[in-house]
């Protein structure tokens, strides 16, 4: 999502087949749209700390490699996944 840029039906069909035979579509969507909401949620929190370790190539501080605001809004990620469903 972050690195690449992927949208959520796009990482929904790599989870699928990554996870072929361990977990249902249905339990899969159920955790990309926890997975979301959490993500967006909880921006806030990444503007008020300092800056954190980066993580290979992927760091999710603001003043780092994350260039999303803090106010995204994920109406346009929620209605994807709805879609999927």
């Amino acid at each position: 999502m972050l690195r690449a840029g992927f949208p959520p039906a796009k990482l929904y069909r790599i989870a699928k087949q990554a996870f072929a035979g361990q977990y249902t579509d249905a339990v899969i969507l159920q955790w990309m749209r926890t997975f979301y909401r959490r993500f967006f949620s909880q921006q806030f929190k990444r503007s008020c700390l300092p800056d954190g370790p980066k993580v290979g190539s992927v760091a999710v501080s603001p003043r780092g490699d994350l260039r999303m605001p803090s106010d995204a809004c994920m109406a346009a990620w929620q209605a994807e996944l709805e879609s999927l469903s």
